[in-house]
């Protein structure tokens, strides 16, 4: 069932939000070579609990941990580790708040250090997928569009698009409908409408879209070992255009 959300909640996202931004920018001070996912994890489970919230993550369908934090190939769910990234790694961080009943999600990919260009680029293109995305969430627009956007920008740069996974409806609970593709048809798809929330979060390969499981049941990576990145915002959709409740201010 797909829920519109009321003022009350939108304001309880919206303070999620913020708060998850401000990890995620307290984050990008402390990615280097040297540091591990790990260190990573304890510290935005610690700066959530500090300010009152939880990691939403944290025990969903028996998961362990605060964030997942995926590395190169992997495209998503991977692991927090206690490896310690390298120089030239590219690693998504991607983690839910939930601060009073109000939930937030968004993920970002860092370089680690100097990443070679194609791993620069890569990363913009996906950056930049999410906002393509982002702006047609209108209302009155259809889900397809915002994949169509997505893909016609991702795939015209030369990468590709993950279909296996897609961002999603969210509150009061973490995934909700509907499902949001990040590829598809224009004027396809669900109709927006004000009041719904959702996740845009476009995962891009260097290589092919397809993915493969680890063992672990959770983590998935692409089948030819390119990278991947990931960008995502939590959305509302308003009359006035979307509004990101995780902006980072950038």
């Amino acid at each position: 069932m797909i829920t519109r959300k009321s003022k009350r909640e939108i304001e309880k996202m919206q303070a999620a939000g913020d708060l998850l931004a401000e990890i995620h920018k307290e984050i990008a001070k402390m990615i280097k070579p040297g540091i591990t996912t790990m260190e990573i994890d304890a510290f935005a489970e610690e700066y959530m609990r500090k300010h009152g919230a939880t990691p939403e993550q944290k025990g969903y369908q028996g998961y362990k941990y605060a964030t997942c934090a995926s590395i190169n190939d992997e495209i998503c769910h991977g692991f927090p580790r206690e490896e310690k990234l390298s120089d030239g790694d590219i690693v998504t961080v991607d983690m839910v708040v939930n601060l009073d009943g109000g939930l937030a999600d968004s993920a970002w990919t860092y370089a680690v250090g100097d990443v070679d260009e194609k791993g620069k680029r890569l990363m913009d293109v996906t950056k930049t997928s999410l906002y393509k995305g982002i702006e047609q969430a209108q209302v009155g627009k259809r889900l397809g569009d915002i994949g169509h956007a997505i893909q016609t920008y991702a795939e015209g740069e030369g990468f590709s698009v993950v279909r296996d996974f897609t961002g999603h409806g969210i509150g009061p609970t973490l995934h909700e409908d509907p499902h949001i593709p990040h590829f598809g048809l224009p004027n396809k798809g669900l109709r927006l409408k004000e009041g719904m929330v959702i996740t845009i979060e476009p995962m891009i390969n260097e290589g092919s879209w397809h993915s493969k499981m680890d063992d672990n049941g959770w983590t998935a990576r692409t089948v030819d070992q390119g990278r991947s990145a990931q960008y995502e915002h939590t959305i509302v959709i308003t009359k006035d255009g979307p509004v990101l409740t995780t902006d980072q201010g950038e």
